[in-house]
């Protein structure tokens, strides 16, 4: 198998980095970057806020970094993205190191291309969530720790445990559950018992425990100190209940009331999209692991892991068993997931085993690769016409792509086809398809503009958008505030609102003048009749900022 060069991962972070040329996307995105620019301007980093309201759902780490880079490189989408860019490109380190470690550097390099080309790892980096640095610490803390019990020096330990604490910062306990499952599954499979006696592991939680301070603190004195605040219509709520217990494991044992009816199989179902295209190596790969685990009756050989498979199965079925799912929540597996593929590739190619699905796969993810080509065609030229350069660019990249795959030296390198056919599509997906349609999003048309033209925040208000509006405050950089009707409307110049918004203005004897207006369409809630140019007009509204005569 070849060795990937170094020089791929350069073009994969070039292209990683055109994703800050993207507006924040309506809600979970744009929510988190308009905190970040609210605590960015009061100062408080111990206590999150959002638009002035108690907002627990979420720990502070992304905030933090995210208000940090804004503070230098203004407050924009490339501030607010920047840092869970790089994190994702630590994340690749990360992996390639685990691996490494585990299989050698062969192995080490195809996992970081694994996970740096399936198509989750593209969204993460345009549609920046917690994910993307959850996703890094934790790997992060599984590679030093292993690094640890390899050359038993305590520094990587020490590091180990700062990841796993910072990492419960970005999204809770699930960045300690993952490291637990990872090693836990392979003591246990390799009988290595005195493992979980080792006391420099109560130094390392010493660690996370000390690191946990800060945060615990800024919860205590946000909520617990104060038991009438207000938290999503709620009093007596405990900040620190609520991030080390109810946000997790409520989730599981029924305390929390967020549900969304999903089962277990929730989360393979988005896989089949978000870990494209290799979920088609990683099933039969995990059947594999676990069939050869069986036939030795459930006990490893000491130069078998069962870090990566573990970890993975363990934290799907804990992410699993939550009544409350969102596909992003398996990102912080695919790490583990592109070893256990990484590994099951060089098993294929290099060792000779598996010869029979091996001559399978290969036509197969050729297929499928030309299919995602076809549909990017099919977005370039039809959903979202980009122009005569684009698709030429389109067409020169893929006749490229498809005289190697009919070349007779690369049959045996179609997973490095599989990985620069996702390269390609994401090139054109960042460039031309996700600014097309985000051109579709109230918030950061009119914030922009609000901004742009410094109308004055408290005179400015929403009424009758039918829209989150997350985005709105970011790129207006400050609080709009909204209203239900005409007659709330006293002291306020201007209005963001819709046609039915227009009307109501007119009925009340209200004169104005349009300042700007354009589409609008929920770009999170993709339909046929949307992606149907010729049936868009029938779903795409319309909304109009007007100044009041």
């Amino acid at each position: 198998m070849p060795k990937i060069p170094f020089w791929i991962f350069i073009v994969i972070a070039i292209v990683y980095f055109t994703g800050v040329r993207i507006d924040t996307m309506d809600i979970d995105a744009s929510q988190y970057a308009e905190i970040s620019r609210e605590m960015l301007k009061c100062g408080d980093f111990l206590h999150i806020y959002d638009r002035g309201l108690n907002y627990l759902d979420k720990p502070p780490f992304l905030f933090w970094v995210s208000a940090l880079s804004m503070k230098i490189f203004g407050v924009n989408n490339f501030g607010y993205k920047l840092p869970s860019i790089l994190f994702a490109l630590w994340a690749l380190y990360a992996t390639y190191r685990l691996t490494k470690l585990l299989y050698g550097d062969i192995t080490g390099r195809m996992a970081a291309l694994v996970l740096a080309t399936c198509q989750g790892m593209w969204l993460m980096t345009n549609d920046v969530r917690c994910d993307t640095i959850l996703m890094s610490w934790t790997i992060t803390a599984v590679w030093l720790i292993q690094e640890y019990i390899t050359e038993k020096k305590l520094k990587h330990l020490l590091w180990g445990s700062a990841a796993i604490a910072f990492g419960m910062m970005t999204k809770g306990p699930i960045a300690l559950m993952t490291p637990v499952f990872c090693f836990g599954t392979d003591w246990v499979l390799k009988r290595q018992w005195r493992n979980f006696l080792n006391p420099a592991y109560l130094l390392g939680i010493a660690v996370i425990g000390i690191l946990l301070i800060p945060m615990s603190i800024g919860l205590y004195q946000q909520y617990d100190m104060h038991p009438d605040a207000m938290v999503n219509g709620q009093k007596g709520v405990s900040g620190l209940r609520f991030f080390y217990w109810s946000q997790s494991f409520g989730r599981i044992t029924g305390e929390s009331p967020w549900k969304n009816g999903v089962d277990i199989t929730f989360l393979y179902s988005n896989m089949l999209w978000s870990y494209l295209p290799w979920v088609l190596l990683l099933t039969p790969a995990l059947f594999v692991n676990f069939w050869q685990l069986f036939i030795q009756k459930f006990k490893l050989q000491p130069d078998q892991e069962w870090i990566s498979t573990g970890g993975f199965l363990l934290t799907y079925l804990a992410l699993g068993s939550s009544a409350y799912q969102l596909p992003h929540y398996i990102f912080i597996a695919f790490p583990l997931a592109s070893i256990i593929t990484a590994r099951f590739i060089f098993q294929m190619v290099e060792e000779k085993r598996y010869r029979k699905l091996h001559a399978f796969m290969k036509p197969l993810i050729t297929v499928v690769m030309a299919i995602i080509l076809f549909v990017a065609l099919v977005l370039l030229v039809y959903v979202f016409p980009s122009g005569f350069m684009v698709v030429t660019g389109w067409a020169v990249a893929t006749a490229i792509w498809i005289f190697l795959a009919s070349f007779r030296g690369m049959a045996g390198k179609v997973f490095l086809l599989a990985a620069s056919g996702m390269i390609i599509v994401n090139i054109f997906l960042s460039n031309h398809v996700y600014t097309s349609l985000l051109r579709y999003q109230v918030g950061a048309q009119a914030g922009r503009y609000i901004h742009n033209k410094s109308l004055p925040h408290n005179q400015v208000v929403t009424m009758g958008v039918d829209d989150p509006l997350n985005c709105l405050q970011f790129y207006a950089q400050g609080t709009i505030a909204g209203i239900d009707a005409p007659t709330q409307l006293a002291g306020r110049k201007y209005v963001l609102t819709m046609d039915k918004g227009l009307n109501e203005l007119k009925q009340n004897g209200m004169e104005y003048k349009v300042l700007h207006h354009g589409p609008f369409y929920k770009v999170s809630e993709l339909t046929p009749d949307f992606l149907n140019p010729s049936t868009r007009s029938k779903v795409v509204k319309h909304f109009y900022l007007v100044e009041l005569k």
